[in-house]
């Protein structure tokens, strides 16, 4: 988030449009095909339906304010989907914040574990969970850092954070101190499990944001650090000190060790609100990206020796593609062109397009959010959560996006920017290119909210991805994929052996239908969010996988052939395919209701 003074009125949107449809026309030309392509199709092959309240989802984060004069007060909204009694279904955590009294009071707002009832709805289980969280909570991580089998939780907090061990009983046990990650007296805002030494036990990185006092907030509107084109807001970060991000290392007995600064981790202290741990440049071990809000964007490469070295600015995915500072909110990663590299997007401040920094292979990045059709619709939204995944399973990631800006204030202007903001999907149409087809999906998506959390996963086991979307001004939203043209899909499932037990690092290639596809397990990505770890590869006609090749964070491959479509395959690390489970039957869509009118 920023606050940043900006040109007036609807100048600099118009004006950033223009500038970066013509710098990307040259770009555009030389942008080499992809690997493999596809015709276009009809955009409206994908649609959502808002099934929030029929699957039992009632939740709404506390927040601060309704006018958020502090800027913890707009930041909130991490979700989790996660599998926390292994039984196959994607349950829910939807992490709660607080208000400035209520936190100095010590009143709790309780974040809201929902059990998945394998019929498309939900039950409330927060009471007997022990996910007891009592702070003000930003964002959620899921890892199972013990290696037992079970899914562990971290949330995120205003002044430190909490580890909950999964107690293998549908209950957990707060072990932060024992563990020693407390992250102490520091604004956490996202956090990922990764193992980036890989030595079979999932580390913990956790972005910081500010260093707040809580006693002495600078006040709403007083300085030029606490305005919005001119009008009043709320502050920060520009003007604030930030605060220091964290890695710790897993010891493997339980415990973790704060390596931040050995490792020489974020020693500028950027303001830290999105981070993703990928293998960008194939060499088996784990980097990081971390989007910093006002201060250059960092990417840590992994040596493979322990230690890392920050090369955001050389490798081009520290700035916007004129060298500018951007607000980045969230990030995620994925092989959307087939090239066989992950690509990394990231989404930003209004007034400023989403970056789509395209893997060029060789250790660079171009930034291809121009070309791509990604970037130039953006401009006037102001995006937190992101989460590629392909929602129509034609094997080609598309993209979502959550929409809502900072600053309720703006709803009183003419300024062309609202306050709530309708989400963005763009659906992937080969050779690196993206329609926006958000309208055309649905009225789900046509809602304005002010999105913060966004996480996805086949939460009904059908072969079909939905997603989760938090909104400060209104109740969470379960969106049910109901997209009326679909193809075949294949999902996995991986269990580390020598490696992590999540598999976390783990890059998978799967060959069908002509398509070659890659992508990697991963805990963690999107704005303070943690989707469906299972990897899921859209098949388009074809009917079944002709190889799956798995190279796992130890060293070990492991090859499948010859598998067929629209089921999970569960792949243990030197065993192969250990279990087979087909898809549930999709759920129809209800019929189309008469559309109430949107509120601005």
């Amino acid at each position: 988030m920023t606050t940043r003074p900006r040109l007036p009125r609807r100048i600099t949107r118009l004006i950033a449009a223009a500038v970066l449809l013509l710098c990307a026309l040259p770009q555009f030309a030389q942008t080499k095909p992809s690997h493999s392509a596809k015709p276009a199709a009809p955009s409206s092959r994908l649609r959502f339906q808002d099934i929030t309240r029929s699957a039992g989802i009632d939740f709404q984060p506390t927040c601060g304010t309704a006018d958020k004069l502090d800027i913890m007060d707009s930041l909130c909204g991490g979700v989790g989907f996660f599998d926390y009694d292994n039984d196959g279904w994607m349950d829910i955590l939807l992490v709660n914040g607080s208000t400035l009294p209520d936190l100095k009071a010590g009143k709790c707002h309780a974040s809201k574990l929902y059990h998945n009832n394998h019929d498309g709805t939900f039950t409330d289980v927060t009471a007997r969970s022990g996910l007891a969280h009592c702070g003000w909570g930003f964002g959620v991580a899921i890892g199972d850092y013990d290696n037992d089998g079970w899914e562990d939780v971290y949330i995120t907090d205003l002044t430190g954070g909490a580890l909950y061990r999964n107690n293998r009983d549908g209950t957990f046990t707060d072990v932060t101190a024992k563990a020693g990650v407390g992250n102490h007296g520091q604004w956490g805002a996202s956090a990922a499990f990764g193992d980036y030494d890989n030595d079979g036990y999932l580390d913990l990185y956790i972005a910081n944001y500010v260093d707040v006092d809580l006693d002495h907030l600078p006040e709403f509107g007083s300085t030029i650090y606490c305005q919005y084109r001119g009008i009043p807001v709320s502050c920060g970060p520009r003007g604030m000190k930030g605060s220091r991000d964290r890695l710790y290392h897993n010891n493997g007995d339980g415990t973790f060790t704060d390596v931040t600064e050995t490792l020489n981790i974020d020693p500028d202290l950027g303001y830290g609100l999105g981070v993703l741990w990928l293998d960008y440049d194939r060499d088996g071990c784990p980097d990081l990206y971390v989007a910093n809000d006002s201060t250059p964007s960092l990417l840590y490469h992994n040596d493979c020796h322990g230690h890392f070295r920050e090369v955001g600015a050389e490798a081009g995915v520290a700035f916007s593609w004129d060298g500018k500072l951007q607000a980045g909110m969230g990030v995620d990663a994925a092989d959307y062109d087939h090239s066989g590299l992950p690509s990394i997007a990231k989404i930003n401040f209004s007034d400023d397009a989403s970056n789509l920094y395209h893997n060029d292979g060789n250790g660079q990045f171009t930034d291809r959010a121009g070309p791509s059709g990604f970037g130039p619709i953006s401009i006037p939204f102001l995006g937190f959560g992101i989460r590629f995944g392909d929602f129509d399973d034609d094997g080609w990631p598309d993209i979502l996006v959550a929409n809502g800006h900072v600053n309720p204030q703006v709803d009183n202007y003419k300024f062309g920017v609202t306050y709530r903001e309708r989400p963005l999907l763009f659906r992937n149409l080969g050779e690196g290119r993206f329609e926006e087809v958000g309208l055309q999906a649905g009225p789900a998506l046509a809602v304005p909210r002010v999105g913060r959390g966004l996480a996805v996963a086949d939460f009904e086991n059908t072969g079909r991805l939905g997603a989760l979307i938090t909104d400060l001004a209104g109740p969470a939203v379960l969106l049910r994929n109901v997209s009326p043209a679909h193809g075949h899909a294949i999902r996995i499932k991986t269990v580390g052996t020598r490696s992590n037990r999540d598999g976390c690092g783990a890059r998978v290639e799967v060959r069908a239908g002509g398509l070659v596809q890659s992508d990697e397990i991963r805990a963690g990505s999107s704005y303070l969010s943690a989707s469906d770890p299972r990897l899921h590869f859209g098949l388009g006609p074809a009917t079944r996988a002709d190889t799956i090749v798995i190279r796992w964070p130890s060293g070990s491959v492991d090859t499948i052939r010859n598998e067929s479509a629209d089921r999970e395959l569960t792949i243990q690390e030197g065993q192969g395919v250990i279990a087979r489970r087909p898809f549930a039957p999709p759920v129809p869509a209800a019929p189309r209701a008469k559309q109430r009118p949107i509120r601005k």
